[in-house]
């Protein structure tokens, strides 16, 4: 029999009882911390019925707090029983200064160590110890041992992804990377994110949704050497042949083991992207921790050439399944057949899933509706769909994991007539959209500098968004791939040639319409300034796709921006029009045609 919410919580309450807990912390992520998380890993779901990406739940003795950001305000009301948790921001309201505040000295508050970063665990502990409270790490999560029925992992085979399509051996990344670990004096990298330990393995799974990795945690030597450590089982014949001499495959079970014999020896590790268990074991152990950003990430960002050529190839594919799409959209929206958002977000899959190498999507599909595009982060799996009306704006921001690269794109579509306003407002993000794709910037410069390009005519009007303008994106891998990204929070990270980004400005007038334009586009050397004085680099744009030109307004567009939306039109036709053909290819003629 199916526990209710409530059992479940009287259930984590007992096993605190018998720990002599007061609070047992419940994070929404798994050990690996990333923002894709396998469904036996959901405990938060578990707890409280709640679908969110992001959140937190705190279960104290007699009552039980969750915590969610702006995405989720309506979406907790529908699935978590207000009876049983109390609602809080995730950002206005501080987790832990709250807990504190609910507890009184000597309480002893529970966390799975291996659910949060070191970085955490460090501030909690100052908190807590300040308040004469004690954090303490429980040896068994009181979800996992009364988890019923609890779903089994991904039983899948690993992927050998082979070094033509990665463009460089596992050997000769492993070996770069572990010079840089030496220079920064360690002996030693822990290997803690997903992404980063199957790129440096050139190895891909299917054990975490919308991710294509397997899981693994790897400490790599400043030597070229490291020790991988996930289920064996998993991995395919040949897979040591394929990673390549100085690999250590080993059982999972033996990472303990690994951990504790760091006696000694200088380990770097992200505290705030590795979990706590892992570092706080290795220096229990006689490790000594140097705290450093993952040295993967920023070498695996810069895309090399055979990167760069799939992730060309698979947007050409893309661009042209997504424009099939909007070609059978407008066709049945002139026939006044209408669709909900979830039938609409099937659709599009179906067009891709037409391409032999199409995984699966990178994300889950944003399909909004009049109002519910007005949610950045909306999903119509999160409650109803809602069904498309006749004059109104159609949001879709969707994207595809192909064998050869990772695709992210969003468009904004006229569902029969529009107003004069929202045309306005999608010429404004049309403007910023243009603005940053025309960007021209040095050597050195980073995505917060460049933000306000996206921003500016916005701001002319008295508008803006809430949500970074671009984020990096793997190649087969994460679709929110760091340390680059665009956004007005502080980021150092420079931009550099062959990082892929999105450009993706947009505009939410609440319960009425959505705006978002997204491109990804790569960083490279810029062409036209060759003789320039500085070393500067430029956007191209990947995606080749139509923008929905009845929802801009030609008066607002002065003319440079004209000729690059009828340029962008122009190169997404010879793109895409040689795969394309009949009713599709009429479509695409047209909507390309110059403004």
């Amino acid at each position: 029999m199916t526990q209710s919410i409530a059992d479940r919580l009287s259930a984590v309450r007992a096993e605190m009882a018998k720990a002599n807990l007061d609070a047992f912390i419940v994070p929404r992520a798994d050990e690996y911390l990333g923002e894709y998380v396998p469904e036996r890993n959901e405990r938060l779901h578990w707890l409280s019925d709640f679908t969110g990406s992001a959140g937190m739940a705190i279960v104290l003795k007699d009552s039980a707090a969750i915590f969610i950001d702006g995405r989720y305000t309506v979406q907790v009301a529908q699935q978590v029983d207000s009876s049983l948790f109390e609602y809080l921001s995730l950002s206005d309201v501080p987790q832990l200064p709250w807990l504190a505040e609910q507890l009184s000295a000597n309480a002893r508050i529970g966390y799975d160590a291996k659910l949060h970063p070191l970085s955490w665990q460090q501030n909690a502990q100052a908190l807590f110890s300040s308040q004469q409270m004690q954090l303490v790490a429980v040896e068994q999560n009181p979800i996992d041992s009364n988890w019923q029925n609890r779903p089994a992992l991904s039983n899948q085979a690993a992927r050998l992804f082979d070094e033509q399509s990665a463009g460089r051996s596992s050997l000769d990344k492993r070996q770069q990377i572990g010079a840089a670990i030496a220079k920064q004096g360690a002996d030693v990298a822990l290997v803690a994110a997903l992404d980063s330990c199957c790129w440096l393995l050139n190895l891909r799974g299917n054990d975490v949704p919308r991710l294509p990795v397997i899981l693994c945690t790897g400490l790599l030597h400043a030597n070229g050497d490291m020790q991988v450590f996930t289920d064996l089982s998993k991995l395919p014949a040949g897979t040591q042949e394929h990673v390549g001499s100085g690999v250590s495959l080993c059982d999972e079970s033996a990472l303990a083991g690994a951990l504790a014999n760091l006696d000694g020896v200088n380990l770097l590790a992200d505290p705030n992207n590795a979990n706590a268990w892992l570092q706080l074991t290795a220096a229990n152990h006689g490790a000594k921790l140097i705290a450093a950003s993952d040295p993967v990430a920023l070498i695996k960002a810069q895309k090399n050439e055979a990167e760069l050529a799939g992730m060309t190839a698979c947007h050409i594919r893309d661009g042209v399944a997504v424009s099939q799409f909007l070609a059978w959209l407008d066709r049945e929206v002139a026939a006044k057949r209408f669709y909900d958002e979830g039938q609409l977000a099937d659709k599009l899959e179906s067009f891709r899933l037409k391409d032999a190498q199409y995984i699966e999507p990178s994300f889950d599909t944003i399909s909004a509706t009049g109002g519910n595009a007005a949610m950045c982060h909306y999903n119509h799996n999160n409650g109803t769909p809602a069904m498309m009306q006749d004059n109104s704006i159609y949001l879709v921001d969707s994207g595809a994991q192909y064998l050869d690269g990772t695709t992210d794109v969003t468009r904004t579509i006229a569902i029969g007539e529009t107003t004069a306003e929202q045309r306005k407002m999608t010429t404004l993000v049309l403007k910023g959209h243009i603005a940053l794709d025309q960007a021209k910037f040095p050597r050195g410069t980073t995505g917060q500098q460049l933000d306000g390009f996206a921003r500016q005519h916005l701001w002319q009007y008295g508008f803006d968004y809430d949500h970074g303008t671009g984020h990096g994106v793997g190649h087969f891998l994460s679709v929110h791939e760091g340390p680059q990204r665009i956004a007005k929070n502080s980021n150092n990270v420079a931009l550099l040639p062959g990082m892929v980004l999105s450009n993706e400005p947009g505009y939410y007038r609440a319960n009425e319409f959505g705006i978002r334009l997204e491109n990804l586009v790569e960083v490279r050397p810029a062409k036209a300034l060759a003789d320039a004085e500085r070393e500067m680099f430029e956007f191209n744009p990947l995606t080749l796709i139509p923008m929905d030109t009845r929802l801009f307004d030609k008066s607002l567009l002065n003319e440079a921006e004209i000729n690059w939306l009828n340029a962008y039109h122009q190169r997404v036709f010879e793109a895409i029009a040689p795969h394309m053909q009949g009713e599709d290819l009429d479509w695409l003629h047209q909507v390309t045609q110059a403004i």
